[in-house]
């Protein structure tokens, strides 16, 4: 056998570029394998549309075993493909040549440089000839290489195995350091040379055919960004062994024709040389980082997180020997946020320090204002010019119902005249509020905005001193300007005249109406903007503690009302996590953030009331609310007031026998239901359900209609078919011919008809909302289907009034209402419940029973209840007035009124207080009995009993009381069915 160099080899396998096969393949310089260079056929050859092109490794590999077969025929043809050799890539801060190392014979020589000191190569399991001299990497800061690496080897076994391995090539060891040098420099001549000429031939070629398209621009974006390297000065390189990607895809990451070249090491299997000159050219960003790099990052990420971890377990030591107790998760996550917030660590001590406590001192009266003010209410007018001064731009009145807190605020406005102010207010309110202002000032000129027709130019809007509006209009208008409505098949967006106004002042009327933080209506209340902002509230706490945040989050105090990340600075008023898994600002997951007020006031005392951790989340709370809330009681002010005494009674019935008999057999299945959450552990997932069970045991108790004639629940019950019949407003009875007034109220065309000819006014009223009647008493009877799409029919509809039959809890107010009529019969009473088909069984029999009534519901418009509400306190005919609680359970001015009569409890004591003070307010001057009907051995007796628990935290966190309640916990809920 023939012995032969390495470089006679090369000689007879590469062939001349005028003998090469046309091809549109890319060009061997940019190719892994040893392939021929190309000839002059243009990268657009006519033969892509019509041949399917062929891998270059494949063709690369045919024209080594032909090489190979011309060298020696008696050698057996090589039939199995290999995988690459890891490949050599060049790295320097400018350009990233890769050289791969040759398969067929080992003829590739790697790189040499002057400091590159030669090393022995890695084992080859079928190498052919000499090994090339692996070099060993020169770091720039002079580390050491890493024994993990793997760049040892044996030396003699890399000489047996090429013994072994039956190649045409022997080891030549005399094989000296100028042969390699030659090659090299003819090898590198010849790469220079077809790069250029395969960069210029590309860039003049289009890029045609669509199956090879990919690869053409791939060949010219990597063509072109060598002869870029080859125009200007080279750079010292650093070379160093690692796998090349074989994805096409991460040449998408170095955009084309850019001043950062796509390295060489991500095109498709190419190698490149770089020249080293004098000149040095300024280095961009690197891409890539050698596996010590890595190491070293990985190894620094470890050693912080690790130190950073010994810093928190020493502040939680020093912290546990303190409190000489655990330390509870929220306060683990205080010692975390203090690495990156150092500023909340003396927060609540700053605030105590530098905020001093506002003491009231009486105001001048204001020469604007008709009415006078009296001592305390000139005392918080002092109080509110001050904070306005202060950081919070504002704070919260809480004063308890009826002492004045409209007129106070009235006062406030025409203290500095500046306009537009925005008042937020319940729709009952509104009218009240307009009322108040008309009476009491001159000159200030009001709008109330609220109806399909109020105005929407801003400007015009402007204008006005005070804007009055309701909340739900609030939330409609911010709704339709973030998610927008259909209109046509698309989704409009529509700008909100409230939020694009910066207003002087904004007042928050029953500012508990965005306790929820998460509703669209507090949403859109924290979207207003002011210079000052207020909130009055009488009951700013109901049931929990973190009702209170709302409120705190619309005067903006910083930092309690905001979320920090525990691992970065990141800091944000909203919640911003819109694809739910990672924070818009930094990145960190949702469980990394938390709220600063859940994590030092809410969570602690939820979860421990007074005792541990609790007690200072009080005295937090405490330091907070007395510089940012003025509240006084009535029993505090009451030489101020006059107002006379006010006495709760609680009356117990018992059910009849009928009417326990279902009770027992409704409480029966509740109580199964429950228990079965209960023994899954399912009691928080169920919440609705369980208030469903609750609602239906009120309901109950209240009258056994409201369960067994429900019209979404009936058929739960009873097997018979519900038919909803048209009912007349006047005379409650089926209404056989029926008729629509304009306000949208049924009445039988007879009933209206006499109505109106017995009525002394020249323009009558509507009977049901006391608007000005319009009725066409000519129009058409009225279908059933027609009636039920447009007006609300109630429970009467669907009862054979026949057969009706009173409950115990109704027939108690008729007994009681009728004891008041026989003592003083000008006597007015205020009868509420949260039911509005009760109060419609309630009507029924009062007006059975002779009483004269007028109604208050939630459907009604804000001129309606005006209306309605003015029927009422000028008519003295009329003693009894029925008010669903929902509606008109705040706001209201109702001390025509003496009696109140509350027919259903509710476990939120607040609700109940609101209803109460509607009579017992300012201008009351007869003393006032609050009577609660209340059925025994139903749930409303656990009701009650949970109620003293709701009232001593309110007093807890308002008044500074020893015992508190953060919420309706399922122990809660197991009483309450008795378990």
């Amino acid at each position: 056998m023939a012995r032969m160099t390495r470089s006679a080899a090369r000689s007879l396998v590469s062939p001349s570029p005028a003998s090469g096969t046309g091809t549109t393949d890319v060009s061997p310089i940019f190719s892994a394998q040893g392939s021929a260079v190309p000839s002059e056929t243009p990268a657009t050859s006519d033969n892509e549309d019509t041949k399917k092109p062929q891998r270059a490794g494949t063709r690369g590999i045919r024209r080594k075993r032909a090489a190979s077969t011309d060298l020696d025929q008696s050698e057996p043809e090589f039939t199995s493909v290999k995988r690459p050799a890891l490949k050599r890539r060049a790295v320097s801060s400018a350009v990233y040549v890769e050289i791969p190392a040759r398969r067929s014979g080992g003829k590739g020589k790697a790189l040499k440089k002057a400091e590159i000191s030669p090393s022995p190569p890695p084992p080859s399991k079928k190498g052919k000839g000499k090994a090339p001299v692996r070099p060993t990497i020169i770091y720039d800061d002079d580390e050491e290489v890493p024994s993990d690496l793997g760049l040892q080897f044996d030396e003699n076994q890399m000489s047996d195995d090429f013994d072994d391995s039956g190649s045409d090539f022997v080891v030549e060891s005399e094989v000296d350091e100028d042969a390699f040098a030659a090659s090299d420099s003819e090898e590198e001549a010849l790469m220079l040379s077809t790069a250029v000429e395969l960069s210029l031939q590309t860039a003049r070629s289009n890029v045609t055919g669509s199956s090879s398209s990919g690869r053409n621009r791939t060949s010219a974006a990597a063509a072109a960004a060598a002869e870029r390297r080859l125009a200007r000065p080279n750079q010292h390189i650093d070379v160093y062994d690692c796998v090349a990607s074989e994805s096409d895809d991460e040449l998408d990451d170095f955009p084309s024709g850019s001043e950062s070249d796509v390295p060489l090491s991500l095109s498709r299997k190419g190698k490149g040389i770089a020249k080293k000159t004098n000149k040095v050219a300024p280095a961009p960003k690197k891409k890539h980082m050698t596996l010590a790099e890595l190491h070293k990052q990985k190894r620094e990420q470890r050693r912080e997180a690790n130190s950073r971890k010994r810093e928190i377990k020493t502040e939680e030591g020093r912290l546990v020997r303190e409190l000489g107790r655990r330390l509870t998760y929220a306060e683990k996550t205080s010692l975390a946020l203090l690495r990156h917030h150092p500023e909340l660590k003396d927060v609540w001590g700053d605030l105590e320090e530098s905020i001093p406590i506002i003491t009231p001192t009486m105001a001048e009266q204001p020469m604007n204002l008709k009415l006078t003010l009296l001592p305390f209410q000139r005392e918080s007018l002092f109080w509110m010019r001050k904070q306005e001064q202060g950081i919070w731009n504002g704070g919260m009145l809480a004063d308890e119902m009826g002492m004045g807190k409209t007129i106070q605020i009235i006062a406030l406005f025409v203290t500095d005249g500046v306009k537009p102010n925005l008042v937020v207010a319940p729709t009952v309110a509104v009218m009240q509020w307009r009322n108040e202002i008309e009476s009491h000032t001159d000159g200030l000129k009001v709008l109330v905005w609220h109806g399909s027709s109020r105005e929407s130019d801003i400007k015009e809007l402007k204008k006005y001193d005070v804007v009055l509006t309701t909340y739900a209009v609030m939330e409609s208008c911010f709704r339709k300007q973030q998610s927008g409505f259909k209109r046509k098949g698309m989704i409009v967006k529509e700008k909100s005249p409230l939020h694009e106004i910066h207003w002087h002042r904004i007042v928050l009327d029953e500012a508990h109406n965005i306790k929820e933080r998460s509703t669209n209506t507090a949403k859109a209340a924290f979207q207003l903007k002011s210079n000052y902002r207020w909130c009055l509230s009488g009951t700013p706490l109901q049931n929990r503690v973190g009702e209170l945040y709302s409120l705190v989050r619309f005067l903006g105090g910083d930092p309690f009302s905001y979320y920090f990340c525990k691992v970065c600075d990141c800091k944000s008023l909203h919640w911003t996590f819109s694809d739910k898994r990672s924070c818009d600002d930094c990145g960190h997951t949702p469980m990394q953030h938390t709220c600063f007020w859940n994590n030092e006031i809410l969570t602690p005392i939820q979860k421990n009331g007074m005792v541990g951790p609790g007690k200072p989340a009080f005295k937090k709370l405490r330091i907070l609310l007395d510089r940012m809330m003025l509240r006084r009681t009535k029993l505090q002010k009451a030489d101020d007031l006059g107002l006379p005494p006010r006495t709760v009674l609680v009356r117990r019935d018992y059910f009849s026998p009928e009417e326990k008999d279902l009770y027992l057999s409704l409480y029966t299945n509740a109580k199964r239901d429950f228990s079965t959450y209960v023994d899954q552990g399912t009691i928080l997932n169920n919440y609705s359900n369980i208030f469903t069970l609750l609602t239906r045991l009120r309901q109950m108790a209240c009258h056994p209609d409201l369960v067994l004639r429900s019209k979404t629940n009936a058929r739960n019950f009873t097997n018979e078919d519900i038919e909803e019949a048209t009912v007349c407003r006047l005379c409650n009875d089926i209404a056989e011919d029926a008729i629509k007034s304009k306000c949208h109220h049924i009445f039988d065309r007879a009933c209206i008809q006499q109505y109106l000819e017995t009525s002394e006014e020249a323009h009558p009223q509507c009977p049901t909302c006391h608007l000005p009647l319009t009725i066409d008493l000519e129009a058409p009877a009225l279908e059933m289907e027609e009636t039920i799409s447009k007006a609300r029919q109630g429970i009467l509809g669907r009862l054979n009034l026949e057969k009706w039959r009173s409950s115990s809890k109704i027939e108690a107010l008729v007994e009681e209402l009728s004891n008041l009529r026989l003592q003083e019969a000008t006597t007015k009473s205020i009868v509420f419940s949260q039911f509005v088909n009760f109060l419609d069984l309630i009507a029924y029999r009062l007006q059975k029973a002779g009483f004269n009534i007028c109604r208050l519901e939630g459907t009604m418009s804000p001129q309606a209840r005006d209306a309605t509400i003015k029927h009422f306190t000028n008519n003295v005919g009329v003693t009894v007035f029925l008010v669903s609680l929902k509606a008109g359970g705040v706001a209201l001015n109702l001390t025509e009124a003496s009696r109140v009569y509350l027919m259903d409890s509710w476990w939120n004591p607040a609700v109940e207080f609101q209803a109460m003070d509607r009579i017992h307010r300012l201008g009351q001057h007869r003393p006032v009995q609050a009577i609660k009907i209340v059925i025994e051995d139903s749930i409303e007796s656990q009701i009650v009993q949970l109620q003293e628990k709701k009232s001593a935290m309110v007093n807890a966190t308002l008044a500074a009381d020893d015992q508190a309640m953060g919420r309706l916990t399922p122990e809660d809920l197991g009483f309450l069915f008795r378990l």
